[in-house]
């Protein structure tokens, strides 16, 4: 599902998981070749702390399933998000996170 769809940008051959919750309000932008697991949620506002910021997901990250993406983050290009992470902070390219909040792991 998608809320703001006219802020809301897909890039070729992605893959959204089912029951994934994608809040575009302020700007999602999913690049191409980027998997998103099933049961995600992707937000570029949150009630919580009112913070706004649009998300990018780069060419070729993945999200692992049950992982929630909060407003203003970027993941970049080929990073991996374990599955359950939740995401604070920006993930460099080339990077694989997880955990709560997701923290960097060398793998």
């Amino acid at each position: 599902m998608v809320q703001g769809v006219k802020h809301f940008k897909l890039g070729y051959k992605t893959d959204i998981g089912a029951f994934t919750y994608i809040n575009a309000t302020h700007g999602v932008t999913i690049e191409d070749y980027v998997q998103v697991g099933s049961h995600c949620s992707i937000y570029s506002i949150s009630t919580i702390g009112h913070k706004i910021g649009r998300v990018i997901l780069r060419e070729g990250c993945c999200v692992g399933s049950h992982s929630v993406i909060l407003p203003g983050i970027i993941i970049g290009r080929n990073a991996i998000v374990g599955a359950g992470a939740v995401v604070t902070k920006n993930v460099p390219p080339n990077t694989t996170v997880v955990g709560v909040p997701a923290k960097k792991i060398n793998a």
